[in-house]
């Protein structure tokens, strides 16, 4: 293994001097002297022993090959699988990928466009059970194992759900590389919100942060959309209507449910950051329709940021009173709902003003903003509130009133409509004044119909559903609820109710993989 950790390393350095020097012809006389910081160092001793932190024999990855040396090799303190999605970021997942390629063992580096993770996680999983009984080796690489995945919000989510579902005797912590527009994932959890370097340098750097971060729990949350099926079309998704990857339509619903009844279809899902409505929703559904119209125009970060402003312009969601009717305001459209720990659903009251709603999981949305804030001592002791926590099986539902609203977050404590923190939520649409309104859960949104008559009923529900494990930064916005340095105001409970254990049992019968599951139609490149 160390030759060939040697030699992947003289080669990768001999293409960054080779790049450096191209650079270097390029410039004007006056920078000659410069010495270019971030270029790959020529110490390939040095960088072989940090590589073997991280590198994965063959045998462990291919089933069936033999190891390659005796003794084996040196035990890596931090193995890394490392999933990219070469369709994110332009050219950058594809460059991504050829370093990672490099650099490391390639049967330890995956295209998410060529395979899927959870054909890959089960193959290496199943030799790893079938090594570890003789092979200590296997044993250790097994309990150090850890995630890198580089690409937008959408292929983040993709990875936990696998992970979550899979149920691996040692759950992997996973670390998220930014590579979409939004990136609320890895700027919850230190990676940043900036599309990363893809030199050997910048990669080295990264992988230097993933064996120092820590370990932190995340809540997921499951969720339940039940509507009348279509007349006509077909129902996965309901045509015409394209949901997100992570709603799947089932067939088999409880018998004591009582909207079990001929004529509707079930659809369930998950999500990590956020569910949305309203608002926030429509202008993200107007750049996903444009990006996939013109998917060239949209290669770059910067460009993708300053379209989807724009577009919250052009849409008149900065005179909403006057460019939308008050009918389409979240108070007329759903009654909502809401079940904290004590286990009873309560209505929850939303004001008339509201025109968007986010149930937000992540202390960071839309970019890194954070709608709940730090509510102060008076607003923790009068209305039961606390900071958000991201593993202590509560949502923070925020609203917004238009787009002046949203501004507010750029400002020190700036902060959305506080509404609620819960455990449960449930959302119920009848016939009123609007034919549509716009949904979106992790980045992902949709054109969702609303009743036209009124025994047609439209039902969303959001419930706690367990937790995987993440790798952070020590200077990460989440934080939590166990951590004794978290500005906590009352302690969590250890467990969640007999029912909550019961339901979260009966939604893992459907299987996250396949809720999950990334359809063969679907462009990974538009996992944004």
């Amino acid at each position: 293994m160390g030759n060939s950790l040697l030699s992947k390393i003289s080669r990768v350095n001999a293409i960054s001097r080779d790049k450096h020097h191209e650079r270097r012809k390029r410039r004007p006389s006056c920078f000659t002297s410069y010495k270019m910081e971030g270029t790959a160092t020529t110490d390939t001793v040095s960088d072989s022993d940090f590589l073997k932190e991280f590198y994965i024999p063959n045998y462990i990855l291919v089933p069936e090959s033999k190891p390659d040396s005796t003794p084996p090799p040196q035990l890596p303190q931090c193995p890394v699988l490392v999933f990219i999605n070469s369709k994110s970021g332009g050219q950058l997942g594809a460059d991504l990928f050829k370093t990672y390629s490099a650099l490391l063992n390639e049967n330890q580096v995956f295209d998410l466009g060529k395979e899927g993770p959870d054909l890959v996680l089960r193959r290496i999983y199943l030799n790893l059970e079938k090594l570890k009984s003789n092979d200590e080796f296997a044993a250790k690489i097994q309990e150090k194992l850890r995630i890198i995945v580089a690409g937008g919000d959408g292929t983040a989510g993709w990875l936990l759900g696998v992970v979550c579902d899979l149920k691996l005797s040692h759950p992997l912590p996973i670390a998220t590389m930014p590579l979409g527009t939004g990136n609320n994932l890895p700027f919850a959890f230190g990676w940043g919100k900036k599309n990363p370097g893809t030199d050997v340098q910048a990669v080295m750097s990264f992988m230097k942060k993933v064996k120092n971060a820590k370990e932190i729990k995340i809540d997921n949350w499951h969720i339940l959309m039940r509507m009348r099926a279509p007349k006509e079309g077909s129902c996965d998704p309901i045509a015409p209507l394209e949901l997100p990857h992570s709603l799947h339509a089932v067939h088999r619903v409880s018998a004591t449910d009582e909207l079990n009844m001929e004529g509707y279809i079930t659809f369930r899902g998950g999500f990590w950051n956020y569910f949305s409505m309203g608002m926030d929703a429509q202008v993200s559904y107007a750049f996903h329709s444009e990006r996939k119209l013109h998917p060239e125009k949209f290669k770059k970060q910067l460009i993708n940021q300053s379209t989807y402003a724009k577009l919250g312009c052009t849409q008149g969601w900065f005179l909403a009173s006057l460019f939308h009717p008050s009918s389409r305001n979240i108070a007329h459209l759903a009654t909502v709902e809401i079940m904290k720990r004590s286990g009873k659903w309560e209505k929850l009251h939303v004001p008339n003003s509201i025109r968007s709603i986010v149930c937000l999981n992540l202390p960071s949305f839309s970019g890194g903003l954070n709608p709940w804030g730090t509510p102060n001592s008076n607003k923790q002791r009068d209305r039961d509130l606390t900071p958000p926590f991201v593993d202590d099986g509560l949502l923070e539902v925020v609203g917004f009133r238009d787009a002046w609203h949203g501004l507010v977050l750029l400002a020190p404590n700036g902060h959305g409509t506080r509404l609620a923190q819960a455990h449960r939520i449930r959302f119920e649409f009848h016939k009123g004044g609007a034919d549509h309104t716009f949904m979106r859960i992790d980045g992902e949104p949709w054109k969702q119909p609303l009743p036209s008559d009124d025994d047609n009923t439209v039902l969303v529900e959001i419930s706690h559903l367990g937790q995987v494990n993440m790798l952070a930064t020590d200077g990460c916005k989440s934080k939590s609820v166990n951590d004794p340095s978290s500005p906590s105001c009352h302690d969590a409970e250890d467990k969640d109710s007999d029912e909550d254990l019961e339901r979260a049992e009966e939604f893992r019968k459907f299987g996250a993989a396949d809720t999950f599951r990334i359809p063969d139609e679907v462009d990974i490149s538009q996992l944004s």
